[in-house]
């Protein structure tokens, strides 16, 4: 029986190959420029509805919260109004702060078409069993970075401006935000929640190829707790234990999600011998 190969194989050298990954780098390149550029000229928009939102009450997690504090009858979880005020000290900070938004969110809005980018790059090569898992590969891949991101921007980044923003160590120091610091904090979070929720992606990829499996997943869940606090404590900047409960959850609670979507190496292999 002949060797499969793949479908589209079109038997190019390996010049042609790097010539086609320029192209799809140039193209990638285009479109984040574009985007980069009419996200540049919607300042008041991006700023003031999106950026800048979660530093007031009125913002939707805070609205969300009041509502359900009234449902359950816990005054409590109502959030105090308040209203985080800004400063800048830097001559230039708004103007580069301007740009290193925009250049933010066309990476982030842009993500899928660099996926499709790539994936049109590499579908040649696969082979059609291939092909449909590395299409469910990027999808998952797609959703999880954006649903990271819309965590981190909803809830963690608010929680955290709020607990930090009215912390005081005593009333004779008042607080003093920069731009720098809430810009800083606001695509630091949201970007690495962004990033952290591929999680399952990854722990399913390595139990596919054998690295681990999910016995050993759940045999180490009390392992796993104690490297995503430190993972926690890493990618949040400010450092207080707040923010590393807040980050800290949705991390296990991807763990366990993780664990749902891995293999099991041995009984795969039995499931063979009984088919």
């Amino acid at each position: 029986m002949a060797a499969e190969t793949p479908l589209n194989d079109t038997g190019m050298s390996f010049w042609e190959h790097l010539e086609e990954f320029r192209k799809v780098l140039i193209r990638s390149v285009i479109v984040l420029l574009v985007l980069m550029v009419v996200i540049f000229l919607n300042k008041t928009f991006v700023f003031e509805t999106i950026i800048f939102a979660p530093r007031s009450s009125d913002f939707v997690f805070y609205k969300w919260l009041e509502s359900l504090s009234r449902l359950l009858n816990i005054p409590s979880m109502a959030p105090e109004p308040f209203k985080l005020e800004l400063q800048n000290i830097e001559l230039a900070a708004q103007f580069f702060t301007h740009i290193n938004i925009s250049l933010s969110l066309a990476l982030v809005l842009g993500t899928p078409f660099i996926l499709y980018q790539l994936w049109l790059f590499v579908k040649p090569a696969l082979y059609e069993k291939e092909r449909k898992a590395a299409v469910r590969a990027f999808a998952w891949c797609s959703f999880l970075f954006f649903l990271g991101v819309l965590a981190g921007y909803f809830f963690v980044f608010p929680l955290t401006i709020n607990f930090l923003g009215n912390y005081r160590v005593t009333d004779w120091v008042e607080n003093q935000i920069t731009l720098q610091s809430y810009i800083h904090m606001f695509t630091w979070l949201i970007l690495i929640m962004g990033i952290v929720f591929e999680m399952p992606v990854l722990l399913r990829v390595l139990s596919k190829i054998g690295i681990i499996s999910k016995d050993f997943l759940k045999k180490h869940r009390k392992h796993a707790f104690v490297i995503l606090l430190i993972l926690a404590a890493v990618i949040t900047p400010s450092g207080d234990a707040f923010t590393l409960f807040i980050v800290t959850v949705p991390l296990y609670l991807l763990y366990e999600a993780s664990i749902l979507v891995s293999y099991n190496k041995k009984s795969e292999e039995d499931e063979k011998v009984a088919v």
